[in-house]
């Protein structure tokens, strides 16, 4: 059978889909593809291999629908697919959950101790050669340890980054979610708060994961930044928009929190333009997943996924 993936994506999916003896065909734009790039390398395809940054409509999905049995989306968040359209033309979506929890949450961890002992600004500071011998307030930055770790949205990667803040540095956890987990609060001593403002006043350090709803657009504004201590720091790398973007940038111009460290972004590739010029803030290309084991371990799923469904087999992995 056809498969069409969209992008060049790690070898070891590609492989496994050969492998099973079918014709793979990948895009050869190295780019996010239009609606019409889209819908002609899927058509006759049994299935197609997708990026969260394909925008999968009801339009493409109902140009597929002759052929495509299929769309295993390389990611796990799936956004950008109308699941309900799908749903309606009987057009399976898989994502790859599990996988890339441990990468994200530790990438999360990685921007958080970034920002709070300023590594970037300090390199910056030692290439511009302004280093000229130890000071005792050179580029105080601010300790994790036994501070109060905020976690909105208690999934997968939010329970693990909360694992390691308790059990690696002996923070203190609060968490918002929608549904209460006192299994996960005797594990770690976390305390569960019935809002995000509640976390949002009482936290030092708050890690957003929650997905991409209507509900949770514009989650974090210029109310719920005001909420926060003047201390405190935000991290964000769960989906852009769920920050008010620009939002933020003046609460960190007008230092009404210390600082923030994003890894996604409201209109990606681009942010707001006032980030830029910020030394508060730490943004990083949505790599959050990008280490070669995960992406490889992506690949290996979003192919299985495939594979099932074109066997008339139920999906690891389904969205709906």
């Amino acid at each position: 059978m056809k498969i069409f993936i969209t992008r060049k994506i790690p070898n070891r999916g590609i492989e496994l889909l050969q492998g099973a003896g079918h014709e793979v065909v990948v895009s050869p734009h190295d780019q996010v593809l239009t609606p019409d790039e889209l819908i002609s390398g899927g058509q006759r395809a049994d299935a197609v291999l997708t990026q969260l940054t394909d925008k999968i409509t009801r339009d493409v999905l109902e140009a597929w629908k002759p052929t495509v049995k299929i769309v295993a989306n390389y990611a796990v968040g799936y956004d950008n697919i109308d699941v309900v359209a799908a749903k309606e033309l009987g057009i399976v979506i898989t994502n790859t959950p599990d996988v890339l929890t441990e990468t994200v949450a530790e990438h999360a961890f990685a921007l958080m101790l970034s920002i709070a002992h300023r590594v970037v600004e300090a390199d910056k500071f030692m290439r511009a050669g302004k280093y000229i011998g130890w000071e005792p307030e050179l580029l105080l930055g601010t300790d994790l340890s036994h501070k109060t770790l905020g976690i909105v949205g208690l999934g997968r990667i939010g329970s693990l980054v909360a694992h390691h803040g308790a059990k690696g540095f002996n923070m203190r956890v609060l968490y918002y979610d929608v549904k209460r987990n006192e299994n996960f609060e005797k594990e770690v001593s976390a305390e569960f708060r019935d809002t995000a403002e509640a976390v949002f006043e009482e936290a030092d350090f708050i890690s957003v994961h929650v997905p991409l709803l209507p509900t949770t657009r514009h989650l974090v504004n210029a109310d719920l930044l005001r909420k926060m201590k003047p201390t405190a720091y935000l991290i964000n790398t769960s989906r852009g928009p769920i920050v008010d973007e620009h939002a933020l940038a003046e609460a960190l111009r007008d230092k009404v929190i210390k600082g923030a460290a994003l890894d996604v972004f409201e209109n990606e590739p681009a942010m707001d333009p006032m980030l830029k010029d910020l030394d508060n803030v730490i943004v990083t290309p949505h790599i959050a997943s990008a280490t070669e084991e995960t992406r490889q371990r992506m690949g290996e799923v979003a192919a299985k996924n495939i594979l099932a469904v074109l066997k008339n087999k139920a999906p690891a992995n389904p969205v709906q």
